[in-house]
């Protein structure tokens, strides 16, 4: 696979140097024995990592899937990239085809969340038989503009905090529209996904704080004539399950209900309670992803 491979009681954590020489992380969860079915990869979005997956990807994997959770290049564990304009989903989406490849794995099943969804549609657009399903978590070819601006006023802003209680603070204050129900332990928790210790002992975002140069640049957003060819031949060619967090300010209810007018035989639920994105440990979340799996290749 490439370097090296760590197994933890859990996963099994493993690295990929990708051509441009930027070391890669992903979790590798074992399936449950059963009946041999396809894995799953799950994709975060933009400031997050792999650590969001830590409940669903267990859940799934206990029903005899494996299930396999990246860090994209300058999040969580895996390395920074050498070029701040390769932040992109362009290059996400080539670092993962090659990654997969390395893995053996010729075909899966996507759940992107964010922007991991709009690394699935465009996996499936270079490599159409490698994606056999899709879950898109509160994404879809177009995105309210006012989700847009809250994202673009805090992604890659330093966060200066010295604590896990200023940490959690942190969060609250940029995420409580979205979760307004979260008690001081699910913040805390929260917290210790998004943060982590650096060297000296204090806490630093756990993303590379240049992902903001595309951002700034403008060159984060797809035309949307692009955007929704993507997502239509993601989801006219493929058993597709689209989630929308109740309460999102990304995807809005008008822009699901066009989706699902384009392409009426893709599975729409809403998670109620929850704003961008659901988490996928909320039960009604779980209960549609669960069931849609039964049902996948």
């Amino acid at each position: 696979m490439g370097e090296s491979t760590k197994t933890t009681s859990i996963f099994a954590e493993r690295t990929w140097l990708s051509p441009d020489s930027v070391q890669l992380y992903l979790r590798d969860y074992p399936g449950a024995s059963g009946e041999a079915r396809l894995p799953v990869v799950c994709l975060h979005g933009l400031t997050r990592n792999s650590k969001d997956f830590e409940e669903i990807a267990s859940t799934i994997a206990a029903t005899g899937r494996r299930v396999i959770v990246p860090d994209v290049r300058g999040r969580g564990r895996s390395g920074m990239s050498p070029d701040p304009m390769r932040y992109l989903p362009a290059a996400y989406a080539r670092d993962l085809i090659g990654m997969l490849a390395a893995l053996g794995v010729a075909r899966a099943v996507f759940l992107g969340t964010s922007m991991g969804g709009v690394i699935t549609m465009l996996a499936a657009a270079r490599r159409n038989r490698m994606v056999a399903a899709a879950i898109l978590n509160d994404i879809g070819p177009e995105a309210s503009p006012e989700g847009l601006a809250r994202i673009a006023g805090y992604a890659g802003r330093p966060a200066t905090v010295s604590s896990w209680d200023e940490a959690a603070a942190y969060v609250r204050s940029i995420n409580e529209a979205a979760f307004p129900n979260w008690d001081d332990a699910a913040w805390s928790s929260f917290a210790r996904r998004t943060f982590r210790e650096d060297a000296d002992g204090g806490l630093a975002l756990d993303y590379d704080p240049a992902i903001r140069v595309p951002i700034l640049a403008g060159k984060l957003k797809a035309p949307k004539f692009l955007a929704w060819h993507l997502f239509l031949r993601l989801a006219r060619r493929r058993p597709t399950l689209v989630l929308r967090g109740e309460l999102s300010d990304i995807l809005s209810r008008p822009i699901a209900a066009r989706m699902q007018k384009a392409v009426p035989a893709i599975e729409l639920v809403e998670v109620g309670g929850v704003g961008h994105a659901p988490m996928l440990d909320e039960p009604d979340a779980q209960a549609s992803i669960l069931s849609f799996l039964e049902r996948a290749p």
